[in-house]
């Protein structure tokens, strides 16, 4: 099972807003720990969710969508409801791209579920030396990371370039849960002196020793449907995660993003 912070982070939405959907009782945690008031969820519940924001991004109020939610809209008649709306963003004005953008993301969710990444690898990964900026951002919303993680990435080039210190590998993002929100960490391996003063964070990421791993194919934007599916295979296969993942960027620097090609690390251990 899942905790509601792991949960937001694979749903791609804030864990304040999965509270609010429990209180309405649109999608209740798989079990709430009574002394402690935690909730959990199962990897299964994800597909509540999508179809859950994407009718949220038709422009249904959350009293509608709890009733199309109970009547099993099934696949078919969402694909239809979800291309009539897109029909009508796209004669708005630009300011309603970004929410076309989370529709078309929900959508490529959905198609996907059921379908099991094809190239899981469990192994472990080395410590490593990270040169670092972060950034705070409201949830796991792709639309959300990628205005912060980007320009964040292209400052703490412009500063190691400016410091003399070489990259050593493939950038690694992580991500952090807040009170605040998510806070976004872009970094890229390098070989400095810790405690050297630096006008960028040098942090050590620790050894993983079990991580579940696949290859993303493609721009950033569309990572949310490989995590989810990654979370599936996780679950089917006896582990669970640790709430922990990393992105590494193995060729995102070159080229149009269809080109682009990311392994994305979820920290595992087996299930009790």
């Amino acid at each position: 099972m899942l905790t509601i912070g792991d949960f937001a982070r694979l749903g791609r939405v804030s864990v304040r807003m999965l509270r609010h959907y429990d209180a309405l009782g649109l999608l209740r945690p798989a079990w709430t720990d009574q002394v402690s008031g935690y909730r959990y969820y199962e990897a299964g519940q994800l597909s509540r969710l999508n179809r859950l924001i994407a009718l949220k991004d038709l422009g249904l109020t959350l009293q509608q969508v709890g009733q199309v939610l109970e009547e099993k809209v099934g696949l078919e008649e969402l694909h239809g409801m979800l291309r009539l709306r897109r029909a009508e963003l796209e004669a708005q004005v630009a300011g309603d791209t970004a929410r076309l953008a989370r529709v078309e993301a929900r959508l490529r969710m959905i198609e996907t579920e059921g379908v099991m990444p094809a190239d899981v690898v469990i192994k472990s990964v080395p410590a490593i030396r990270l040169a670092e900026l972060s950034g705070m951002v409201e949830g796991y919303e792709s639309d959300k990371i990628s205005p912060v993680i980007q320009p964040l990435y292209k400052e703490l080039m412009k500063r190691l370039h400016e410091a003399g210190v070489q990259i050593t590998g493939p950038a690694v993002a992580y991500y952090e849960q807040t009170d605040e929100g998510v806070l976004v960490h872009a970094g890229a391996p390098v070989n400095v002196e810790q405690g050297k003063t630096y006008d960028f964070e040098v942090v050590d990421l620790p050894a993983v020793e079990q991580a579940a791993t696949v290859i993303h194919h493609g721009p950033m934007d569309h990572v949310d449907v490989s995590f989810q599916r990654l979370a599936k295979w996780i679950e089917d296969n006896g582990y669970r995660s640790t709430g922990s993942s990393r992105e590494v960027y193995l060729n995102c620097a070159d080229g149009e993003p269809a080109t682009w090609v990311t392994e994305l690390q979820e920290v595992i251990t087996r299930s009790a």
